[in-house]
């Protein structure tokens, strides 16, 4: 007779021996393997097609738009454009954060709207114009929303920076003359751990007056 022993629980089970709960699992997997063995040799089970699946290093061509530019390249149908960005363009404005679209260090304008570079694969922003970070310099002249940030402190560590900055331009050409709601509603997808909100938005506050003025684009 097996031994039984005390779980925390005050449940028994079995230190040795066929438990009641591995006899049930090894019965019912049987049961099924005989079902399906027999729909196989009746005919009446087909196998499932194969799926039309891309193999792994599989390149596809494609064109992009980045900062007014037209670059042609090979890419993974998986890669993502923060990856083709930093990694075959060399543009590394685009920060990598979460990589799974909450930071927004990553964020990039497509079609001049926001958007998670992390979360976009290269081959989506075909057809469409992309702007990063770098896009927005005048020569050696920074643009008016990079300008209010370096006048505003509004950073700390930095790292978030480009995504913000890029969440702010994409605000003011959707919204010239936004409220202070509606600044921190557009930069609600970006996070800084260091808490710099407060510069953040009158930083927004300057650009947006910057552009109204026509000072900086």
């Amino acid at each position: 007779m097996a031994k039984k022993s005390r779980k925390g629980n005050g449940e028994a089970s079995e230190t040795r021996g066929l438990s009641r709960r591995r006899f049930l699992s090894t019965t019912s997997a049987g049961a099924v393997g005989a079902a399906a063995a027999a729909r196989l040799a009746s005919g009446t089970a087909s196998a499932a097609p194969a799926a039309d699946v891309a193999s792994a290093g599989q390149l596809a061509r494609v064109e992009l738009n980045i900062n007014g530019q037209e670059h042609r390249l090979l890419v993974e149908p998986r890669w993502t454009l923060l990856h083709v960005l930093r990694e075959k363009l060399g543009m590394t404005g685009a920060k990598v954060g979460c990589e799974r679209g909450e930071c927004g260090s990553c964020t990039v304008l497509i079609d001049d709207q926001a958007r998670y570079a992390c979360m976009t694969l290269a081959m989506e922003a075909q057809g469409t114009q992309v702007t990063t970070v770098e896009g927005l310099l005048q020569g050696e002249e920074l643009g008016a929303v990079q300008q209010a940030f370096l006048e505003n402190d509004a950073f700390q560590c930095g790292y978030c920076t480009p995504g913000q900055v890029m969440a702010v331009e994409g605000l003011l050409r959707a919204n010239p003359d936004p409220s202070l709601d509606e600044i921190r509603l557009g930069v609600s997808g970006n996070l800084c751990r260091c808490g710099a909100y407060p510069n953040i938005f009158k930083a927004a506050e300057q650009a947006a007056e910057l552009k109204r003025k026509g000072g900086r684009s």
